[in-house]
């Protein structure tokens, strides 16, 4: 999962950012409203934690520029503790939530998880190719009946993948889905992570279902069906 949290406090946007990525969360940060419009623009998230009140543009414009151009990727805002005008406006707007100024760090995270639940509520909640089947809400991954653990990179991966089946992936693509605009585009992290999963989820079986496009990328497609 892709969050950004949006906050001009420098100390507590590291902490959140800092926390998120202990959950597994891959996270880009912004200071200011303009640095998160361009965010928004140019990348897809799960999730947008967003502060009100911010430097350049506002976290309400920001909102409401969201809403009208009928992206729906859940927000939560984050307010101070006495403005209720701003909760009612954010709420309003189309946000989906809100945390008051100060908070409980394990509170951001439930809300987060239930923001995320709600989100995937509304779509197909197991996703399959062949006898593999990735189950949403459980983040639990099956194949031939048998349980498979994996690392919360790992999972995301395969998650993406698996939305995108029978699709040619880049590993920019999949680098910017799963890691952060601080990736490193040179480096090989894709193909290792690539290499972790086919370990767990193709050597044990004849049916190879993740697939190298050489020079390109990978894509994920059941050789057997096609």
């Amino acid at each position: 999962m892709r969050l950004l949290v949006v906050e001009d406090e420098p100390a507590l946007l590291k902490s959140i950012a800092m926390r998120l990525n202990e959950e597994g969360y891959s996270i880009d940060t912004a200071e200011d409203g303009e640095e998160a419009q361009d965010f928004i623009e140019t990348a897809e998230y799960d999730c947008i934690i967003l502060d009100i009140m911010l430097p350049a543009i506002d976290g309400l414009t920001i909102l409401k520029r969201l809403r009208n151009n009928r992206v729906n990727t859940p927000v939560l805002i984050l307010t101070a503790m006495d403005a209720i005008d701003d909760r009612v406006k954010g709420l309003d707007l189309g946000a989906d939530d809100y945390l008051a100024k100060p908070f409980s760090f394990d509170e951001l995270l439930a809300r987060i998880r239930a923001l995320l639940r709600r989100q995937v509520e509304t779509r197909e909640t197991v996703v399959t190719i062949a006898d593999l089947a990735l189950d949403t809400i459980s983040h639990t991954v099956i194949r031939d009946g048998k349980n498979i653990e994996l690392t919360a990179k790992e999972y995301s991966i395969l998650e993406y993948m698996l939305k995108n089946k029978g699709r040619l992936l880049t590993r920019s693509q999949i680098a910017d889905h799963v890691w952060n605009y601080d990736f490193d585009g040179n480096s090989n992290i894709v193909d290792v992570y690539i290499r972790y999963l086919r370990k767990k989820i193709d050597d044990n079986f004849d049916n190879k279902l993740i697939h190298t496009v050489r020079g390109s990328g990978y894509i994920l497609q059941d050789k057997e069906e096609s």
